[in-house]
């Protein structure tokens, strides 16, 4: 798989979100997702919806996946330039 790629199925789980995902080997990856889907819930159940998008590609077409899942008020809140709207 491809970052784009797994960008698209978060992207589409989750209408309205802000995701990039980066990786430099297309088995290991980096997403950061931004949702008012989030609103409300620990990390735990953030990183669940994330799983779900992808599927069963966990673990088969995806090796590792590192989360960063951001409610949009948390993502304002940060400091520097990866406050920038993330971009897939």
């Amino acid at each position: 798989m491809t970052p784009g790629e797994i960008s698209a199925l978060i992207s589409a789980h989750l209408p309205g979100s802000e995701v990039s995902v980066a990786s430099e080997d297309n088995t290991h990856f980096n997403a950061i997702v931004v949702s008012s889907a989030f609103e409300g819930l620990r990390l735990l159940g953030r990183h669940r919806i994330v799983y779900e998008a992808l599927g069963s590609r966990v673990g088969r077409e995806i090796h590792a996946l590192s989360i960063e899942a951001y409610t949009p008020g948390e993502w304002a809140r940060l400091p520097g330039p990866e406050t920038e709207t993330p971009r897939g």
